[in-house]
């Protein structure tokens, strides 16, 4: 269960009662945060009028003669639309959920992991390493902000106030601090942090299987011949297409004979590694690690199926001659949207008020995150670099812990948890130099470092191991610098300059000028690791390190100049989409832990398919590859499961579904949905006896590189079931069940005819709000105001369409294909003229639920058809619905 479901507020039930007491009752509470979108409105700050022109979905572009009041009014329009987005942001970053909650002990556990972390102390250190200008402009933002607060009762703020309030204390709001912006990109940063979760997967599975070998067979290295990384060689590209070329003319599958010989070579020894002596301890801490940190609620996503699609495509490939962007982040879906679509334009161009933006921010922080400029439009997708590690380190009873030999003190801070209603809560935060001890952070969690050593010592009280976070978005950085130098880039160097300042998240960068030019750089802090001899399992950062050795010691970061960039590459196009940026061994090295390309060679192919045709692209035919559903796992496994032997004529009926079927995840597809349970059910009957239940295979990516390598392995050890003692299973016995339990599963809940069943029946989308999204406490006629209803969608994980789905999530029984993460956005962007851009935000602008705009665009985000992009003034004035106007006083 989610950390917001563990969060509803059995308080809700408040709202029952005032929406049965009467029509005027409703229209006071459920009304009253509604915002004045028109008129005139005075605000103290200002030195010069603004305009705030609205369009019908409530999107707003602001003109201003200052950066400072351009800023200022963007904090005032984000506080009239999403201030309790904004309130709840700032409460979970800060660690401080359980003040604006009540006693809730998942708030609590959120709260105790988020300041074990030190989020908001780092936001705090980073405000002295800004540039005078980004201090100004948080600052004026932060007015913007505390301008609408002004005056105003919490009830007046957001519906979600008044439900709070009647069962914590909810007087006032406290205004907003530069500084909550600041930390709010520590919550941007941990949520797309990457690799972690393999990390501590990797020590936790070995813990339970005991087997090194068969511990890497789940996390096999980027196949380059397969999947083409972003920067791919020109000899790649050649390979790469006659490796398709070959594994097309063997369209039937693989071999189904055969398995595989030999052993991998045994490892070093080396003394006290937990992993030369097959303790399970390293694997239980790792455990308790990521379920203390697991209690973070995610506020941009969480799981496989974050990341991205963007791309560009020269002028010489288009109908204008100019260059197309487009750009998919693939986030949470909750309710409202991620995203707040927005236009922050001076009125004239100066060096003191350089911004002519639009495009796509967050509530909480000023400025535009991705979107066009006059000069230059620009696309990011999660770099997914490898920018933290885990230390696994030896910890005493007296405070102590081992390094090189020596026994040196924890260093030690206490934090005070204030719990609005209820008595406050100190905990004990300690830290190595690595950063801070994050594996018992819980109550849950702190028995895990009681186990034996693997010397043989029995551990007393906290002694044993514990597990240390480091993190590059732990050490105070520039990237709110960055965000601002992005929004007024105007070539390739402006983006590397941007990009050198850029620390966390790590990101890969596309962009186009309205010279013509194309390019891509990879951003973000990277540690330099050293490989470290004699080591039993790799040092390069996929597993646990060990904190007593300073071998295992980070070495420094890549430097800015040798992170990956290319312009206006030969092949005339890039595409970014959370694959390997080069391929495995070449420098610097990023990751390895990387999404395993499938999305990012479907659209290379496509586009290269349209190339080849020589058909110019559209803006219509970018926004046909966003919505391209093609599932790579069924073109792996389909033609395999074909050649399965299926002795039962009711399971075969179910079967003949794949026959004709074109591999594509159509919400109506009755194949798509058979083909779900199939893979859903393999990976459980295949993993789920030897694989610990918190890292279950979720069905990303790396599942599918996986399952296709066991293939080839008819006898591989994780094949067997080990709950039937006598027996040992292999491949085709696990196929044939998966075939069998998936007719089965299908049969009770879409019915017994194949033909009838739909695969958007099982996969739909239901955007829920953080703390009202239903659930215990939470009752329908609530859960009904704050969360649209479902909605079927085509897609999975994977696909160019990816709207994913967690394999390992099951309820009753039964697999729960719900969409876990998808399309947060689409955009394309044409350089020749900005307002024949395109976009489209998922649900809508506002994020108050009896709002026109709250889910207004929901129904065109579900059949992919965008909404045109005004961007210059005459078209914004064109579209224009509502207009407020901000004045000075006086």
């Amino acid at each position: 269960m989610s950390v917001a479901r563990r969060i509803a507020l059995a308080v809700a039930v408040f709202l029952v009662v005032v929406l049965v007491a009467g029509v005027i009752t409703t229209v006071t509470f459920v009304r009253r945060p509604l915002p004045s979108l028109g008129g005139t409105q005075q605000l103290d700050g200002l030195t010069g009028d603004v305009e705030v022109i609205r369009d019908e979905l409530g999107i707003p572009q602001i003109y201003a003669d200052s950066a400072e009041d351009l800023f200022m009014a963007q904090g005032y329009v984000h506080a009239q639309d999403r201030f309790f987005e904004m309130d709840y942001r700032r409460h979970v970053t800060a660690g401080r959920l359980s003040e604006l909650v009540g006693a809730n002990e998942a708030a609590l556990e959120a709260d105790i992991a988020t300041r074990t972390l030190g989020w908001r102390q780092v936001a705090e250190q980073e405000w002295d390493l800004l540039d005078p200008g980004t201090r100004s402009y948080l600052s004026a933002y932060a007015d913007g902000v505390n301008a609408y607060l002004d005056g105003r009762q919490p009830s007046q703020l957001g519906l979600e106030y008044t439900v709070l309030g009647m069962s914590v204390q909810m007087d006032s709001i406290e205004p907003w601090d530069p500084i909550d912006s600041l930390a709010w990109l520590k919550a941007m940063a941990w949520d797309l942090r990457s690799n972690y979760g393999n990390e501590l997967a990797r020590s936790a599975i070995y813990g339970q299987v005991g087997d090194l070998d068969m511990v890497e067979a789940l996390y096999p290295s980027y196949d380059s011949s397969r999947n083409l990384p972003i920067l791919p060689t020109a000899a790649e590209v050649v390979a790469q297409q006659e490796a398709a070329a070959a594994e097309e003319s063997q369209s039937q599958g693989m071999d189904l004979t055969g398995g595989s010989e030999g052993e991998a070579d045994a490892g070093a020894d080396v003394t006290h590694d937990p992993y030369s002596t097959g303790s399970v301890a390293a694997g239980d801490v790792a455990g308790a690690a990521q379920t203390a940190l697991d209690a973070i609620p995610a506020l941009v996503g969480a799981g496989d199926g974050l990341g991205s699609n963007s791309w560009v495509i020269s002028g010489e490939h288009t109908e204008s001659g100019q260059p197309l962007l487009a750009n998919d982040p693939h986030l949470g879906l909750g309710a409202p949207g991620i995203w707040y679509q927005v236009g922050l334009h001076c009125n004239e161009r100066s060096e003191d008020c350089p911004f002519d933006v639009a495009g796509y921010s967050f509530s909480g922080l000023p400025g535009v995150v991705i979107g066009q400029n006059t000069d230059l439009a620009w696309g990011l997708t999660n770099l997914t670099s490898d920018a933290s590690d885990f230390f696994l380190e030896r910890v005493y009873s007296d405070g102590t812990y081992l390094r090189a030999g020596d026994r040196l003190p924890l260093v030690e801070r206490t934090e005070v948890i204030e719990v609005n209603g209820g008595d406050d809560v100190t905990i004990a935060v300690r830290s190595t130099p690595h950063g801070p001890i994050v594996s018992d952070a819980i109550d849950s969690t702190r028995a895990a470092g009681d186990l034996p050593l693997p010397d043989g010592s029995p551990p007393t009280g906290l002694s044993g191991y514990a597990i240390a976070l480091s993190w590059t978005a732990l050490t105070p950085g520039r990237t709110a610098d960055a965000l601002f130098a992005m929004n007024r880039a105007a070539d390739a160097d402006d983006i590397a300059e941007a990009a050198a300042m850029y620390d966390s998240p790590s990101q890969s960068f596309v962009f186009a000028t309205t010279d013509g030019v194309i390019g891509y750089q990879a951003a973000g802090a990277m540690p330099v690791r050293a490989d470290v001899a004699g080591a039993v399992v790799p040092s390069d950062g996929r597993w646990p390190r060990l904190g007593w050795d300073p071998a295992y010691d980070w070495q420094g970061l890549v430097p800015s100049e040798e992170m990956p960039s290319v312009t206006d590459p030969a092949e005339g196009f890039i595409v970014t989409a959370n694959q390997a940026v080069t391929s495995p061994g070449n420098t610097p090295d990023l990751a390895t832990d990387v999404d395993r390309g499938y999305r990012a060679q479907r659209i290379r192919d496509l586009i290269t398919a349209q190339i080849e045709a020589g058909e110019p692209f559209t803006t219509a035919d970018m926004t046909r590859i966003q919505l391209d559903e093609v599932n790579p796992y069924a073109q792996m496994l389909v033609p395999v499961l074909q050649r399965i032997r299926v002795q039962d004529d009711f399971v075969a009926e179910a079967v003949d579904l794949l026959d004709d079927w074109d591999y594509v995840n159509d919400p109506d597809s009755p194949a798509a949905a058979y083909f779900a349970a199939v893979w859903t059910n393999l990976l459980r009957l295949t993993f789920w006896d030897q694989v610990p239940e918190a890292q279950r295979p979720s069905g990303g990516s790396s599942s599918l590189d996986v399952v296709r390598n066991l293939l080839e392995d008819e006898a591989s050890p994780w094949w067997d079931d080990r709950a039937t003692l006598t027996v040992v299973e292999q491949r085709d016995e696990i196929l044939g069940l998966a075939l069998v339990d998936a007719r089965a599963q299908l049969t009770v809940s879409q019915g017994k005819d194949p033909d009838d069943w739909r695969w958007g029946r099982s996969h739909q989308i239901a955007p829920t709000h953080a703390l009202l999204g239903g659930g215990a406490g939470v009752p329908g006629i609530v859960s009904d105001y704050f969360n649209p209803d479902p909605r079927e969608v085509g897609g999975g994980s994977s696909s160019v369409n990816a709207t994913s789905w967690d394999a390992s999530a099951w309820v009753g029984g039964y697999a729960d294909l719900s969409v876990t993460a998808g399309p947060s956005m689409r955009m394309v962007i044409d350089l020749a003229d900005p307002d024949a851009s395109t976009w489209q935000n998922f649900l809508g602008s506002s994020g108050h639920p009896t709002s026109d705009n709250y889910d207004d665009q929901f129904e065109r985000w579900v059949s992919g058809e965008p909404y045109p992009w005004a961007f210059t003034r005459a078209a914004v004035e064109a579209a224009e619905d509502r207009t407020l106007t901000l004045t000075p006083p006086g």
